[in-house]
């Protein structure tokens, strides 16, 4: 859709109408579903953190990748976003210390080589812009980077990070397209962008904040990376595209790495640090307390707890509890 509106649409303009579309929907749809105004319970700390996430992921990432698309087809543009899987893992493990063994590698480098193979063009790439390609790739960068440093956030609000980010960054990118001149498209244009850009772009971003909370950034981004292969199903399904050799092999690929992750089994002992945040949880091996008087005491609920020092065992994922480093490979 998005390599659709960019022949209308202005690059920079295009990036911001996205970002804009996604931060009114869903800051809309949380003033309903709160009633009103609601605190976001991010704390001090975490807003650096989220304001790097809308700088280098709101604003700089899609100017990029529409920047990449007006110069480079669709299917070469597909087949090198998938760069994003690949870096976000890198710099997870790299950078962030996050847990992985050669099981959780191999899954992912199979999902990955799922999505090349659904992606790889006929003759695009050889003739792609150079320039093209590299802001394609400026943009995986940009997104990992952001997916690692929303990990640091994901215990608040899902609705409200996104809808922040899609408000600053739209509005931001939007200035400064007008300000260089371009002109703001007919209402089918803007209404077209806003939705590509809610549902791409915002109702995405929600859904990936709550597999990070639940996965860690490299899981939950090897896992996003299977978004060719839905997306060459729905072709097949809905439009009546032919079934390729190419989607079989795909799925193979797709199925054994995504299935190599689930069937990790990783467990040692580990300690927890004391800590205190916000978010939704039920009372499991991880949220033993008390409450203050006037928390609903309802599961599943969300109030501000603390979390006592606590060394045990058990399997467990890089999740919102389980983000130590570790001494050996598991």
């Amino acid at each position: 859709m998005a390599k659709v509106l960019v022949g209308d649409i202005p690059p920079v303009m295009l990036g911001g109408l996205l970002y804009l579309g996604s931060g009114l929907g869903l800051g809309l749809f949380r003033l309903v579903r709160d009633r009103g105004w609601r605190p976001s319970g991010l704390q001090p700390g975490e807003w650096p953190w989220l304001l790097g996430v809308v700088a280098v992921g709101g604003l700089l990432g899609p100017v990029a990748l529409m920047v990449g698309l007006s110069q480079v087809a669709g299917a070469t543009a597909s087949l090198l976003l998938n760069l994003e899987a690949v870096l976000t893992a890198l710099l997870a493990w790299v950078v962030f210390g996050e847990s992985a063994d050669r099981r959780i590698v191999l899954g992912m480098v199979a999902i990955v080589a799922g999505g090349v193979v659904l992606a790889v063009p006929d003759e695009a790439a050889a003739t792609a812009s150079w320039s093209g390609l590299l802001a394609i790739a400026l943009a995986c960068l940009c997104w990992a980077i952001d997916n690692n440093l929303t990990r640091r956030v994901s215990a608040s609000d899902a609705v409200f990070i996104a809808s922040v980010k899609g408000l600053v960054a739209g509005t931001v990118n939007v200035s400064i397209a007008l300000w260089l001149g371009a002109t703001m498209p007919g209402p089918s244009l803007l209404a077209a962008a806003s939705l590509v850009g809610l549902l791409g772009y915002g109702v995405s971003l929600v859904l990936f904040v709550l597999a990070l909370r639940g996965l860690g950034t490299a899981r939950a981004g090897a896992y996003f990376a299977t978004a060719p292969f839905v997306g060459a199903a729905v072709a097949i399904v809905f439009v009546g595209e032919p079934v390729t050799p190419g989607f079989w092999l795909a799925a193979a690929f797709m199925a054994w790495g995504v299935w190599l992750h689930v069937s990790e089994t990783h467990a040692h002992a580990h300690t927890h640090e004391a800590m205190g945040h916000t978010h939704r949880h039920r009372h499991d091996l991880h949220h033993q307390h008390a409450h203050r008087p006037g928390v609903d005491v309802r599961e599943p609920h969300t109030h501000w707890h603390e979390h006592e020092a606590l060394t045990h065992k058990h399997p467990h994922y890089p999740d919102l509890h389980h983000r130590h480093r570790h001494r050996h490979r598991h």
